[in-house]
């Protein structure tokens, strides 16, 4: 017996494809011919917009560095020209110390400031998913809505 890309589709992503689409035969199709035109739909609203529910998201970002390494690195930063600047005014110590905290004040709002920028990009990419989706379910409703079914 011979078994049809419809069948091996629908055995193996029955929840992922139509997770959010409820589709009823207007025209009394046989489970079979729903599977063939489920599959069919499928592969034509992937062509049209370029989504695969089936297919999982792209990789995210890559994880952010350990907590404090850009405080630490500002510390650092500020407290050598902190060294400097007090060098020339006669207190190296009180100069570092003052850098330091000042290196470490701005090395901590570097770290937010990406940790903010990350956090929008990661917005942005799922907004961005949901809306291939609503596009991919939309040519998918539109497919199976010319093949007699009602699609909600």
């Amino acid at each position: 017996m011979k078994v049809g890309s419809a069948v091996i589709f629908t055995l193996l992503f029955p929840a992922v494809a139509f997770a959010d689409v409820y589709i009823y035969p207007n025209k009394g199709q046989s489970a079979q011919q729903q599977d063939k035109d489920r599959y069919a739909c499928h592969t034509w609203a992937v062509q049209q917009t370029g989504f695969d529910p089936t297919r999982p998201p792209p990789a995210a970002a890559p994880a952010a560095p350990p907590p404090g390494g850009e405080i630490v690195k500002g510390a650092a930063r500020g407290a050598l020209v902190g060294t400097v600047g007090g060098a020339i005014a006669g207190d190296a110590g009180r100069g570092a110390a003052a850098g330091a905290a000042m290196g470490g004040l701005l090395g901590g709002m570097r770290k937010m400031d990406k940790a903010r920028a990350q956090g929008q990009q990661q917005a942005q990419q799922q907004s961005y998913n949901s809306q291939q989706q609503a596009g991919y379910e939309r040519a998918l409703g539109a497919c199976l809505e010319g093949r007699g079914y009602t699609v909600r």
